[in-house]
């Protein structure tokens, strides 16, 4: 469901009232069932769809036109202000991610698809990740990863994702930048593309034009 604070709630809502979705999936809400209440109403969804309260994913029904929510009961909704930064809702926005994550470990599920959360909420809340992958590394006790962007037929991995632009910089080394390229033709192989076609990033404008504008290239990226 993302943070209950912010526009994941109304999202969820949203792709669940195109019926094509239920019938590509089963689709189940992990969340909070009064928070999906209040998106409804929100996005005028509330006359075409109802929320179906459960506590286990046995209890779903799939059904379109009813939004099965797993109820974490995480969040007072008279403590809950929309759009601000809460760690109330940091916490239950972290809390939905580790039981996806359960969920789908436990072969409940057969996927999982995260909605937006907010870095500042979550560390608020105690639990210091910098990001939905980091979570997932550490849940699932993955120790090479990287995160992955895709639309159509193109796919964008990263040397490092959420750190500071300085922090970025000092990490293009080459043991990571191997690590990278091999992850992402594992990855692609594994989402059916046999012979993928990788295309390594320079760092510095003009590839550093042989040095002119740093080193990064000749020493790091393209050994």
């Amino acid at each position: 469901m993302g943070d209950p604070a912010s526009i994941g709630p109304e999202i969820t809502a949203k792709a669940l009232s195109d019926p094509a979705v239920y019938e590509r999936c089963k689709p189940l809400v992990v969340g909070d069932a009064a928070v999906m209440e209040e998106a409804l109403k929100i996005t005028g969804l509330s006359g075409k769809l109802k929320i179906h309260k459960i506590g286990d994913v046995s209890e779903a029904l799939y059904e379109y036109g009813i939004i099965d929510v797993y109820d974490m009961g995480m969040v007072d909704m008279k403590e809950l202000k929309r759009g601000e930064v809460s760690a109330m809702a940091g916490n239950a926005a972290f809390q939905y991610v580790k039981k996806v994550i359960e969920l789908a470990m436990d072969g409940q599920v057969d996927a999982t698809v995260t909605n937006a959360l907010n870095k500042e909420a979550m560390n608020l809340a105690g639990h210091h990740y910098s990001g939905h992958t980091e979570i997932y590394a550490d849940y699932t006790g993955t120790k090479k990863y990287t995160m992955m962007l895709a639309h159509e037929n193109l796919r964008v991995v990263h040397v490092s994702t959420h750190v500071s632009l300085r922090e970025a910089c000092d990490r293009v080394k080459k043991d990571r930048v191997l690590e990278v390229i091999r992850i992402a033709h594992q990855a692609c192989r594994k989402l059916g593309i046999p012979e993928p076609k990788i295309g390594v990033a320079g760092l510095n404008p003009h590839s550093g034009e042989n040095g002119m504008f740093g080193r990064e290239e000749i020493e790091e990226i393209t050994p």
